[in-house]
């Protein structure tokens, strides 16, 4: 009984590893990247338990926990302290070239705005980004910040309401809605104290779940339409909000290439924010992205605030001077190929979820 329950829970966690790999739009392979910490957490503990069955069966469960062990640490390694950094760290002088980000998923239901403002004021973020806020999140947040210069708002009751507050000038800000015409994104120039202006790209794809989409088709398309802009610009360029995606996942990682954008947490942290409610079960879904021309003073988790997403704050400085020492992931002919069909389908497909 014990070799039964030991191979056929390795058996599971060979299949969803290989799952993760498949190139298919559909939401139940698509989230077998998120959980990776969880699933290289249970491969160690069967590698550990496989001595309880007899031979052969130990060797074979063994050799496919570690198996999947292996796969998923390659994977999620890079968001870990042990991997070389990715976005080199700020010096202490040049300040009027630095700004601080905020971004916020407030959870449409949680109604405690009082400690989600209570942190803003607290960390002073230069910009503010909320998805999920609907017309009592941005009365709320209007009250608090409504004296801030630049501010944008969406209140939407579908989950994907935005709300941007701005203490910097922010110029030609336009929203979009990019490939779904019920999901809004907003895009603009930030204009720093030392005069420079870098693109801002604010988005909140529709995540591929049972009760939001059968694929992740349209979220992979914003995103990728997002990257392939941004690549063809070649303006310093930053894309921050919960991109309802993993920071390791096969899109993710095909948006930087094709973006040539930079990953703040890699070799950092992980920095997971979602689930707040749920510490066994995180993963990395609120993003800030950076072109090349930019370096990293400070990026931090923050506090519960009832929502099921922690905020995270990020506070980047512009150095074109040291573009050089960021090396900026580069998409292959195969994978350009790939963006463009996916964008190509994300714009053709109907619009039912």
């Amino acid at each position: 009984m014990t070799e039964l329950a030991l191979a056929g829970i390795a058996l599971v966690l060979v299949a969803v590893t290989v799952l993760g790999r498949v190139p298919i739009h559909d939401w139940w392979a698509r989230a077998c990247e998120f959980p990776r910490i969880q699933i290289a957490t249970l491969a160690l503990v069967v590698a550990l338990l496989s001595p309880l069955a007899d031979p052969p069966w130990s060797w074979w469960v063994l050799l496919a926990a570690l198996l999947v062990l292996a796969v998923q640490v390659s994977w999620i390694l890079p968001w870990t302290p042990l991997w070389p950094l990715q976005v080199r760290p700020a010096e202490r002088s040049q300040q009027d070239r630095c700004f601080t980000l905020m971004v916020a998923n407030v959870l449409t239901s949680n109604r405690n705005s009082d400690d989600l403002i209570r942190q803003v004021r607290n960390h002073e973020p230069d910009v503010l980004l909320t998805v999920e806020s609907d017309q009592w999140w941005g009365d709320r947040l209007d009250e608090a910040f409504g004296d801030w210069p630049c501010i944008i708002r969406i209140p939407l009751d579908n989950l994907y309401g935005m709300h941007l507050y701005s203490r910097l000038p922010l110029e030609e800000a336009e929203v979009k809605y990019l490939i779904q015409d019920d999901i809004p994104s907003i895009h603009g120039w930030l204009r720093l104290p030392s005069s420079h202006r870098i693109r801002l790209h604010a988005v909140h794809p529709r995540p591929p779940a049972p009760s939001e989409s059968k694929e992740s088709l349209w979220r992979d398309a914003e995103l990728l339409l997002v990257g392939r802009e941004i690549r063809d610009s070649g303006h310093p360029s930053v894309v921050v909000g919960d991109l309802n995606d993993v920071a390791w996942s096969r899109t993710t990682r095909l948006f930087c290439k094709v973006s040539h954008m930079l990953d703040p947490r890699r070799g950092r942290g992980m920095f997971s924010t979602f689930h707040a409610g749920h510490w066994f079960l995180r993963w990395p879904l609120d993003h800030v992205f950076t072109s090349e021309a930019f370096t990293v003073r400070q990026i931090e988790r923050l506090d519960y605030f009832g929502s099921d997403h922690f905020p995270i704050l990020v506070t980047l400085c512009y150095r074109p001077s040291r573009a050089d020492e960021n090396e900026a992931p580069e998409a292959d002919t195969k994978e350009h190929q790939e963006a463009r069909q996916t964008v190509r389908e994300g714009k053709e497909r109907d619009q039912e979820t």
